[in-house]
């Protein structure tokens, strides 16, 4: 097996939280969110994990501190392109691959994340995308496949027709790369759009234009998926783990 690294985007300031502590800082069961993250990037066996850290950093770096990660500053923030971007010196002699994971989707098992590398290896993928099924996947970007099942495009909401719109499967934002192509390539990535900001999923489509090989792999449990963004949401999922502690 490839040697693995995990970057773990976990810079935002979560607005909608209404509280001033950063989004990944926030309790779940007693315990930030992002060490649930972070514990799923040790249980699949992560050699090395780059928090990128952003809003209240050093709030961030010393609550983290003890968990064996090392920290990459993002300012400003620009996007989740230019987000993994600031992992490049953590990263720059890594030979293998590297899951990037998001510091507010707690609930993501370290079973899933399996599957995810085994497919990215067995099928010798450039980029291997988490996908899941929404019965209302309006607002994500949705996933339109060839007919050999690999990824063609990643259609936001905003570009898609009403065909495109119709399907359900969606990029949840959970991706593993081969890391020498994936810093190769991230410069590449252009912030032409109404953010002005640099958008991991465009080195999916510099791949797929040069032709390159990506796969995605779907879950059925939509909720390991989500990304935690209100009170309500984080008291969902704290209800979530105790589900799964008690069975």
């Amino acid at each position: 097996m490839a040697n693995l690294a995990t970057v773990v985007m976990a810079a935002g300031k979560g607005t909608r939280m209404k509280s001033d502590l950063p989004k990944v800082l926030h309790p779940l069961n007693d315990r930030p969110m992002v060490n649930y993250v972070i514990d799923a990037a040790k249980a699949v066996g992560s050699d090395k994990t780059v928090l990128i850290v952003g809003h209240k950093k050093e709030l961030v770096i010393e609550t983290i501190q003890d968990d064996g990660v090392e920290f990459a500053v993002q300012s400003p923030q620009l996007g989740t392109g230019h987000a993994v971007m600031q992992a490049a010196p953590n990263l720059k002699d890594f030979d293998g691959n590297v899951l990037v994971l998001s510091g507010d989707v707690p609930l993501l098992q370290p079973g899933t994340l399996r599957r995810l590398i085994d497919i990215h290896q067995s099928e010798g993928a450039l980029a291997t995308l988490l996908t899941t099924n929404m019965d209302d996947p309006t607002g994500y970007g949705r996933i339109v496949r060839d007919e050999n099942n690999f990824v063609r495009q990643i259609v936001e909401e905003k570009d898609a027709d009403d065909d495109i719109r119709k399907i359900q499967e969606i990029n949840v934002g959970i991706y593993i790369f081969t890391a020498k192509e994936l810093f190769a390539t991230l410069p590449q990535v252009t912030n032409n759009n109404r953010q002005g900001e640099y958008y991991l999923p465009d080195v999916v489509k510099i791949y797929v234009d040069r032709n390159e090989k990506v796969a995605a792999v779907l879950t059925e449990d939509v909720e390991e998926t989500h990304g935690i963004n209100t009170v309500d949401q984080l008291k969902n999922a704290e209800e979530i783990l105790m589900a799964r502690i008690a069975e």
